[in-house]
């Protein structure tokens, strides 16, 4: 009977630890649900408000927890700052990432320039480019939520330099880093701008001027082992005449 009744408490003990582990990993899942969902609501109430404009308390209303519920995961709103950053840009990288596996390294930088200066993006406020959104403001942030988007923004720009046509180069990275510049800065006023005309315009513009800057830098590259050469037949032909002028009799002197 002894026998017996051990066996039932190990059963007992045995199922109860299977229900707690059980519940363990229900619970694992449901605090990685919750943050995501703070850091989404987050990223967009920054877009929308500012960073110091908004609270720890609009975040969790708007997410549906409660208050304890952000510092038990992440400590602070510094912390949550910075986690929505590096979140929001992730995504905008990998939506340019899926544009260049989608069309190829030769149409995905127009691909990416139209969507960026078009008018849905305009409008999107809440899920806009958190550059554009937060680009000033983030300048007078804490380092780590610094440090965060500049670790991200490198990034970007490398995803970016490898969509530009003849894209791989430390070139191509110094023009990533002067399109998405003029990207971000013309979303910027159009979104400003009162004037709806104005604010198409600003759009439009740029990005003629921007997928134009690109076309011509392609070019430029292609011809430039002809200049190259040119260059060379030209420094040549300049070397060959300052030898005759500091030599007035040229070959005939070897005659004599």
């Amino acid at each position: 009977m002894f026998d017996t009744l051990m066996a039932s408490v190990i059963k007992r003990v045995k199922s109860d630890r299977k229900i707690g582990e059980g519940r363990m990993r229900v619970s694992k899942v449901q605090a990685a649900q919750n943050r995501h969902r703070m850091l989404t609501a987050a990223a967009r109430l920054f877009r929308e408000r500012g960073i110091g404009a908004t609270s720890v308390d609009a975040i969790t209303e708007d997410a549906g927890l409660t208050h304890g519920a952000v510092y038990s995961q992440f400590g602070s709103k510094e912390a949550v700052a910075a986690e929505a950053i590096r979140d929001a840009l992730a995504g905008s990288v990998h939506l340019w990432q899926r544009l260049i596996e989608r069309r190829g390294s030769k149409s995905a930088f127009a691909a990416i320039v139209a969507a960026y200066l078009s008018r849905e993006h305009r409008d999107s406020a809440g899920r806009c480019c958190l550059v554009a959104a937060l680009g000033s403001e983030i300048g007078r942030q804490p380092d780590r939520v610094r440090d965060v988007f500049t670790e991200e923004l490198k990034g970007a720009l490398e995803v970016l330099a490898g969509a530009m046509p003849r894209g791989g180069s430390s070139r191509s990275y110094d023009d990533a880093i002067a399109a998405f510049a003029s990207m971000a800065g013309a979303l910027i006023l159009a979104r400003a701008v009162s004037d709806r005309s104005l604010s198409e315009r600003i759009l439009k513009a740029s990005a003629a001027r921007v997928s134009k800057f690109a076309g011509s830098r392609r070019r430029w590259r292609q011809s430039a082992p002809s200049i190259q050469v040119r260059r060379s037949a030209s420094e040549a032909m300049t070397k060959q005449v300052n030898q005759r002028r500091a030599h007035p009799c040229g070959a005939g002197t070897h005659g004599d």
